[in-house]
C-alpha cells in the first residue's frame, strides 16, 4: 500500500513530530511531502528512511502548489493520500482529486473554538476548510473535543474519526542523571524548584500567565522551551518583575524523537531532558486540541497544571491522578504552585494514561481509518484491518484501553 503524507511544514512542532513517530510504524510504503519549511524533523524522517519532497511553496495564495503536487501524486501511484495541517488539508484534497486520488485522509492536529494552529479563524478560512472537507474520504480528529468541533462546522458524523495522538513514553522516563546534567548547563542551582513549559509561544498558549505566576515566587525558575512572536513580550513581563535571571526562555529544543538512548545530554538537552529537570509542569492553555505535551509530562512522572487539555479531561480522573486542572489566572496558578512546593512528592508514579496514548495504539488505530476509507471510496481491502463501521455519530476508532469516559459511553464501536 502506497501512501503520501502531505503537511504544511517540518519544522519542529507537535503535529510534525507525531507524523514521524507514525511514519515509523505504519506498515506501508510511505512518502512525505512538505509545502514549505524543511526543517529539523524533515531531516529526522529521511534518516529514518522515508523520503521527503519540498515543494517550495510561496505563501498562502500560491495556486501553482495544486498542479505541482498533482503531478507529484499521478507519479507516484499512489492508493491514499493523508494531509496535515490547514494548508496541506485545503491543497492536499484538491491536488489528489485531479490526480485521480479518491482516498484522503485529513488529520485536524489543532482546531479549536476560534483558532486554528495559532491564528484567529475567518469566515473565509473556515468556508474553504469546509469545502474542500467535502472532497476527503475520512477527517482524523485527535481528540472528541476536536471531532465534536468538526461536527459543528458540518463536517458529517460518518466521515469523522476519532485516532488520538501518541507518544514514546519511554523516552519520557524520569533520570536522575538527565535531572542533575540539564541543570548543570543551565546553570540551575541543584536545589532550586523548577517549574517548566513547553509550546510555542503564542497567545493563545497564555505563556504570559505563567512567567507573571513565576515572578511572584521567590526563588522558582521557569524553564520554557519554544519558540514564537510572544518571546519579547515574554522578556519584558520578566524584567518588569525583576525575575530575568529565573526565567529562562530556551528557544526550540529538539530531542524528542531521537535515537532510545540513555545518554546524558551534553550540549543541547530536549525536552525528555528539560522534563527530568522540572517539579511542576504548566500548560496555561485554556483551550487545546490534545496536550501532547501534558502526555509527556505525565509520562515524566511530573505533577501538572493545566488550562484545558482534552487529553486529559476526556478521561476519568484516576488515569491521571497528578493532573490538576487550572484557571490560567497567575494569581490562582501561583498559589497552586506554592502548594505544590511545599507538599508535592517530588516524582510520581507514571500513570495509566500515558499507557494509553501509546504511539502503537495510535498507529494501528490509523490503519483502521486507511481501511475503511479504502473500502468505501474503491471498495479495495488491501491489507486486514478493524474497519470502524459506518455511522452517523463521529467514531472513535480503538485504542486497546477501556478507560475512554464519553467515548466508550457514547459509541459502540472500541478504541489518542
Amino acid at each position: 500500500m502506497r501512501v503520501l503524507h502531505i503537511i504544511t511544514g517540518l519544522g519542529i512542532g507537535g503535529a510534525e513530530q507525531q507524523l514521524r513517530l507514525l511514519l515509523r510504524r505504519l506498515p506501508a510504503d510511505c512518502e512525505v511531502v512538505t509545502l514549505t519549511n524543511p526543517g529539523p524533523v524533515a531531516d529526522g524522517i529521511e534518516a529514518d528512511g522515508t523520503p521527503v519532497i519540498h515543494l517550495g511553496m510561496a505563501g498562502n495564495q500560491d495556486l501553482t502548489t495544486i498542479p505541482r503536487l498533482a503531478r507529484i501524486i499521478r507519479r507516484g501511484r499512489y492508493d491514499l493520500v493523508h494531509t496535515h495541517l490547514y494548508r496541506a488539508c485545503v491543497y492536499g484534497r484538491i491536488a489528489a482529486r485531479l490526480a485521480g486520488v479518491r482516498t484522503v485522509v485529513a488529520t485536524e492536529h489543532s482546531l479549536g473554538e476560534a483558532v486554528m494552529e495559532g491564528r484567529r479563524l475567518s469566515r473565509g478560512a473556515r468556508g474553504l476548510y469546509r469545502a474542500t472537507e467535502r472532497l476527503g474520504s475520512a477527517t482524523v480528529a485527535v481528540s472528541d473535543t476536536v471531532a465534536d468541533r468538526l461536527s459543528r462546522w458540518g463536517v458529517p458524523g460518518k466521515r469523522i474519526h476519532v485516532v488520538p495522538n501518541g507518544i514514546e513514553a519511554h523516552r519520557f522516563m524520569y533520570r536522575s542523571a538527565f535531572r542533575a546534567a540539564v541543570r548543570q548547563l543551565l546553570g540551575l542551582p541543584t536545589d532550586a524548584f523548577v517549574v517548566g513549559g513547553v509550546g510555542r509561544l503564542v497567545p493563545g498558549k497564555r505563556f504570559d500567565v505563567l512567567v507573571r505566576a513565576v515572578t511572584h515566587l521567590s526563588g522558582v525558575h521557569l524553564l520554557l522551551a519554544g519558540e514564537g512572536p510572544e518571546r519579547t513580550a515574554l522578556e519584558r513581563i520578566a524584567r518588569q518583575f525583576g525575575a530575568g535571571s529565573r526565567i529562562h526562555l530556551l528557544g526550540t529544543r529538539g530531542g524528542v524523537v531521537g535515537p532510545a538512548t540513555g545518554d546524558v545530554p551534553d550540549a543541547e538537552p530536549g525536552i525528555p531532558g528539560l522534563l527530568s529537570a522540572m517539579d511542576v509542569f504548566v500548560s496555561p492553555s485554556p483551550e487545546e486540541a490534545f496536550g501532547l505535551a501534558v502526555v509527556e509530562a505525565l509520562a515524566s512522572g511530573l505533577h501538572v497544571l493545566h488550562g484545558g487539555c482534552p487529553a486529559v479531561d476526556e478521561l476519568p480522573a484516576s488515569q491521571a491522578p497528578g493532573a490538576r486542572r487550572c484557571a490560567p489566572d497567575p494569581y490562582e496558578l501561583s498559589t497552586a504552585i506554592r502548594t505544590l512546593r511545599r507538599t508535592g512528592p517530588p516524582r510520581l508514579p507514571v500513570p495509566p494514561l500515558v499507557e494509553h496514548y501509546d504511539i502503537d495504539h495510535t498507529a494501528e488505530s490509523l490503519m483502521a481509518v486507511y481501511q475503511h476509507a479504502l473500502v468505501v471510496t474503491t471498495g479495495a481491502r488491501l491489507f486486514p484491518s478493524r474497519a470502524p463501521t459506518p455511522g452517523a455519530a463521529p467514531s472513535h476508532v480503538s485504542l486497546p484501553d477501556p478507560a475512554r469516559s464519553r467515548s466508550a459511553a457514547d459509541s459502540s464501536l472500541s478504541k489518542r
